[in-house]
């Protein structure tokens, strides 16, 4: 069993934490485009969940995967996609590879304080002309003694104007794109580093997005995470929590937004009956919420191996793409339920169907995931076992 009475402690304590600090909050720091993440995640670091998952010496409560997963799906229950998809990013985004393959210096003077909430990380790998294709990235860290100097720029970065470091992937050598690359923390007061600017989004309107340049940036080569050119690897496994956690962070919206719906259709009359009594409504519902506890089981069996120590590029791939397909069905099935008050803004269903959105974007497109399974399939053209 994935869960247990342990879980279930944590569970209660952060369902109360987000009815009480965060979902009271989510309209006006949607309204303000951004909501204050040093304070937040400096009240959820003194609780312990920002390393449910991260080693004790830094921090952390040194507990296994399925916890950060148990999490990720409470966070679900955050009435907007911007606030849960900022606290991933400090712990599921920009932290696993560093808690993994730190040296305990860095870790001390990065992982440490974001685990107590100190500190805001964000994950800096996207470019304007490489978001999912990772393997293209531009930014360079030449070395030059004992440090890098960095320069380049990142796109769509997360927790941008207000993070006080930034995981970046660089290139770091001439060699083979996959393994001339590393990992570095980069102290975003550093000199060289400039929010050129925070992006106006679609949805995700409460979480702060900018593009970032770097200009000759100095940083010790001490701030490497493990080895130099390892960092396309490092990411590559980081990538596997991020993409389990963005699934997970599906189940619980897509379960509000079917209550909402059953809600509001039920006491919306047209034609002499409410809109929830015409089967075409109430069996889509039925078929949502089952698409929804399909995913689920599989997100759970996915935690389970990865607990367990098992690669799950397969499963954990195939989990993101299905949340983010059905997430883009399930709210525009709903919003139309909702008929025109689904078009404004001041209906849960409209923040969904525009925050949903970016499950399909973010973490690697569609398309990137039917790629990945695709070649582990052998259909992939050019892969081991395609015609």
């Amino acid at each position: 069993m994935l869960f247990t009475a342990d879980h279930d402690d944590i569970r209660r304590s952060l369902q109360k934490f987000i009815a009480n600090e965060i979902n009271p909050h989510v309209d006006d720091w949607e309204k303000a485009d951004i909501f204050p993440a040093h304070e937040l995640f400096k009240k959820m670091g003194s609780l312990g969940f920002l390393g449910l998952n991260k080693p004790v010496e830094f921090g952390g409560s040194g507990l296994d995967y399925s916890y950060a997963l148990m999490m990720a799906e409470e966070l679900g229950a955050i009435t907007c996609g911007g606030v849960p998809m900022a606290i991933g990013v400090q712990t599921d985004m920009a932290t696993p590879a560093l808690a993994r393959f730190g040296s305990d210096e860095v870790r001390r003077e990065f992982l440490a304080p974001s685990i107590a909430g100190d500190f805001v990380a964000c994950i800096g790998v996207s470019e304007p002309g490489a978001g999912s294709d990772v393997a293209s990235i531009k930014t360079q860290a030449r070395s030059d003694g004992d440090d890098y100097v960095i320069d380049g720029g990142k796109m769509w970065i997360t927790n941008g104007t207000q993070a006080d470091w930034i995981c970046l992937l660089a290139n770091t050598g001439d060699g083979p794109v996959h393994r001339n690359k590393s990992l570095i923390c980069v102290p975003m007061k550093s000199k060289g580093v400039t929010i050129a600017r925070k992006l106006d989004k679609m949805g995700m309107r409460s979480s702060d997005t900018a593009q970032i340049f770097f200009d000759n940036v100095r940083v010790p080569k001490r701030n490497r995470i493990g080895e130099e050119g390892k960092g396309f690897t490092y990411q590559m496994i980081q990538f596997q929590e991020e993409r389990l956690w963005g699934a997970a962070a599906c189940l619980k919206a897509h379960e509000y937004i079917i209550e909402q719906t059953i809600e509001y259709t039920r006491n919306r009359k047209a034609f002499g009956q409410s809109i929830l009594d015409n089967q075409v409504v109430h069996f889509k519902l039925a078929e949502m919420q089952t698409e929804v506890e399909l995913l689920r089981a599989l997100i759970y069996r996915a935690a389970e191996q990865l607990v367990a120590g098992e690669d799950v590029t397969r499963l954990a791939t195939m989990a993101k793409l299905k949340a983010g397909r059905l997430g883009r069905e399930l709210t525009d099935a709903c919003l139309q339920y909702w008929g025109g008050m689904g078009f404004t803004n001041e209906t849960p269903v409209s923040r969904a169907y525009r925050d949903s959105r970016l499950t399909s974007i973010g973490g690697g497109a569609d398309e990137v995931m039917l790629m990945v399974l695709c070649k582990m399939m052998g259909t992939l053209p050019g892969s081991k076992g395609s015609s």
